[in-house]
Order: structure tokens, then sequence, then C-alpha cells
């Protein structure tokens, strides 16, 4: 069975912040996780007609699909 448990490591003791499920004597791994804040990277600037040119539409797209004939 795997339980997670959020804790504080401090001076060489993990602090729990809620009481294990265990009582008796188990096997443990630690994680640590260096809390890093996340590099805010500005947003690229766009460009109006960025696309142009690069998406197409078929002349024929409005008109009535051949395949549906038989239900109309």
């Amino acid at each position: 069975m795997l339980t997670t448990i959020e804790g504080i490591y401090d001076n060489g003791v993990v602090k729990f912040t809620e009481n294990p499920p265990a009582h008796k004597r188990v096997k443990v791994l630690v994680t640590f996780f260096e809390e890093e804040s996340p590099a805010i990277l500005p947003a690229k600037e766009r460009v109006a007609g960025g696309l142009a040119g690069q998406i197409w539409m078929a002349d024929d797209f409005n008109e009535p699909l051949d395949d549906l004939n038989d239900y109309m």
C-alpha cells in the first residue's frame, strides 16, 4: 500500500502535517521538494495576420454534401 503524507523537514527531523496510517514499523521513501518560484516568461507579442496565407477553405465549403442526398 502506498500513502502520501505531507510534512516539513527541519534540522534532520521530518514533521508530518497529519498522522500516518501505519501503526507498526514500515519502510518509507522521502522526497524533498525545493520550493522555487516558477520563471514567468513574458508573453510573445502577437502580430495581426500572422497566419495569413497558411489557412485556406475550399470554394464549395458551404455547398451541400453529396453523401447526404439520401436524407434530404
